[in-house]
């Protein structure tokens, strides 16, 4: 395997063309998602859905509800949403990284790893790893094997991330895909790197200052075109074309710009129904734009959550909430000894998109 090196397929009238169409519909997100109220509703509204997606590429599978049920109790009741709230936790410390630090190193790539596999293996150290196809168990591939080959590889990779000096005319979303495929090929951890590598992608365009933050929903069309993803890299290894693969994930950019955008507009609609529902027509007293962001904060919640949120008091919390449910705006529900609150018509946005 060779450290990357930019050729004319990478550059072609087709590339550049698509390359204008999907950094236009990026900006239009950029624009977009500034006039949520507070940005973390969206950001925990996408980093769920993209980590359940994302998780799914990997075959680990779970519903919304048991999504949403590990992020109110402690306690998980099944192993799946356990691995998707490890992948939102590690986005999330990704996106504090480049905030703190502008910069994605292979440390930086090593803790988003570990915080996803729950270990500190780091760089895979031991020779014997290779690709396998699912179906026949054959091999297709067969990443660099010694340790000294990883870091080599490696370090030129958070290079070419890292230093807007090099290849300074190339446009940052074929960037993009290059670090995606260069990172998969090199493969350097045990396990993982399927999901860190579509982690380094959103954390990518918002380093770069396309996106504000990292909204970007791009496993929705990585799973929906799964057998095409892996053509297309495939392709690139077998004949060093680039241009159907970088194709491929400008399509994604673009698409999934569209339908975050959407999610976007219909979270902003039903705030402000709910908001228009709570202050003018119940004139409920206790309505503050605190609160609805509190209610879209996540589609579940329950009184120890709004009490932190609101600064208020438990007894409080729950007039509030049982309140809410009189008028429909919420749902009440038991698990156990454990009351907790749908807010139905965002988690209609989420599992329907």
């Amino acid at each position: 395997m060779d450290k990357i090196n930019i050729t004319d397929n990478m550059e072609t009238v087709s590339i550049l063309k698509k390359v204008n169409i999907a950094n236009k519909k990026l900006a239009e997100l950029k624009g977009i998602v500034k006039t949520i109220p507070n940005e973390k509703i969206l950001i925990n509204f996408i980093f769920l859905q993209e980590a359940k997606d994302s998780s799914a590429i990997e075959n680990i599978i779970t519903t919304h509800d048991e999504l949403y049920k590990q992020f109110i109790f402690d306690k998980s009741q099944h192993i799946a949403a356990k691995e998707v709230e490890n992948y939102v936790e590690a986005l999330y410390s990704g996106y504090d990284i480049i905030k703190n630090t502008e910069l994605l190193t292979i440390n930086g790539i090593c803790e988003i790893q570990s915080i996803l596999e729950r270990n500190n293996a780091g760089i895979r150290s031991q020779s014997g790893t290779k690709i396998l196809n699912a179906a026949t168990g054959k091999v297709i591939y067969e990443p660099p094997q010694t340790k000294q080959e990883i870091e080599i590889l490696f370090a030129d990779l958070e290079n070419f991330i890292n230093n807007d000096a090099l290849y300074p005319e190339l446009d940052n979303l074929i960037k993009m895909a290059i670090i995606h495929y260069q990172f998969e090929k090199i493969h350097p951890f045990f396990d993982g790197n399927g999901r860190t590598g579509r982690i380094i992608n959103v954390l990518y365009l918002t380093l770069k200052k396309l996106l504000d933050s990292p909204v970007l929903y791009l496993s929705k069309y990585i799973i929906e075109n799964k057998q095409e993803y892996y053509s297309k890299i495939d392709y690139v290894t077998k004949t060093n074309d680039y241009e159907p693969y970088i194709l491929f994930m400008l399509d994604a950019v673009y698409e999934t710009s569209c339908h975050t955008i959407s999610i976007v507009e219909k979270i902003s609609k039903t705030m402000m129904e709910v908001k228009h529902k709570i202050r003018d027509e119940l004139k409920l007293n206790y309505y503050s734009q605190e609160l609805i962001n509190a209610l879209f904060y996540m589609p579940y919640t329950k009184i120890a959550f709004i009490e932190e949120y609101l600064n208020i008091t438990r007894r409080t919390s729950a007039k509030y909430l049982n309140e809410l449910c009189e008028y429909n705006i919420l749902s009440k529900h038991k698990l156990g000894n454990n009351v907790y609150y749908i807010n139905e018509t965002l988690a209609n946005i989420l599992s329907n998109t």
